[in-house]
């Protein structure tokens, strides 16, 4: 009888515990209860893991909201909110003030990111100067042999320029220097994490928040890129993650836009490995 009444009470216990956790996960989306319109949401590529984990949650708990997320770039985003194509334009960057003022946009930062150059994990060469990562990408250094790797050629990928993330690794980490011709270009953070993987000899760069055991980060000047270092300051090639709207958001997209900056939705932004602006 003792033992029943105990497993009987744990039980209990249990329940209401999982109650409890449901009751604190519905409470923080509890502001899109009556919204049954769909967001559009398209542009930077370092921004969609965090944008399809809120929207998972929202729909999840909102079944009558629908949230369509796509790539193509910061510019792409930033053209697609400001001709009204879509609801919020992700960039890896700030609008500029032409931007701005052609399409009337409001910009909220819910994150900040570091860009980091990759190689594939074999690759002997773990770290380069700023100098030598330069000359890398201008085609004067063409093999690793030079750096004290493999003879082999090294093959350089890149983004169009239109990309947040080319941006800021050209202007930091590059000093506006030259790509060179040679250089493969990649759609996404997710196809250049791919590209890199499946070619020992490549160089590319992609958001920190994409690291992982398939790329290798390269220490630049002695300081390895990671989320610690970006958070310090000690790694000095990061951005902030930008959502523009055409106006100051209302409605759902007000909403979306808020959820990002909430405690749930910076933890979000942590999970998927970037910095919390909260």
């Amino acid at each position: 009888m003792n033992t029943g009444y105990r497993i009987l009470k744990l039980t209990l216990i249990l329940v209401m515990v999982v109650l409890q956790a449901g009751f604190c996960f519905a409470s923080g989306l509890d502001v899109f209860k009556g919204e049954n319109r769909v967001l559009r949401i398209s542009g930077g590529t370092a921004h969609i893991p965090v944008m399809k984990e809120a929207a998972k949650r929202i729909m999840t708990v909102h079944p009558d909201i629908q949230i369509t997320i796509a790539g193509g770039g910061s510019g792409a985003g930033i053209k697609q909110v400001g001709e009204g194509l879509v609801d919020i334009g992700n960039s890896g960057r700030q609008a500029t003030e032409a931007e701005v003022a052609k399409y009337g946009l409001s910009m909220v930062k819910w994150a900040i990111d570091g860009v980091a150059a990759v190689i594939h994990p074999k690759n002997p060469v773990p770290s380069l100067t700023g100098q030598q990562l330069q000359d890398i990408f201008a085609g004067n250094i063409t093999t690793w042999k030079t750096l004290g790797g493999d003879d082999r050629p090294i093959n350089i990928y890149t983004r169009d320029k239109s990309s947040g993330t080319r941006e800021v690794f050209w202007k930091r980490a590059l000093k506006k220097g030259k790509i060179s011709d040679k250089a493969h270009f990649v759609t996404s953070n997710g196809a250049m994490k791919s590209a890199v993987t499946n070619d020992p000899y490549a160089i590319g760069y992609v958001s920190v928040g994409y690291i992982d055991q398939t790329v290798a980060p390269v220490t630049l000047d002695g300081v390895t890129p990671s989320l610690e270092t970006v958070k310090s300051g000690e790694y000095t090639v990061a951005r902030g993650l930008y959502s523009n709207t055409k106006g100051e958001a209302t409605g759902l997209t007000r909403k979306f836009m808020d959820y990002l900056l909430s405690p749930e939705g910076q933890e979000i932004v942590v999970e998927k490995g970037f910095i919390p602006v909260n």
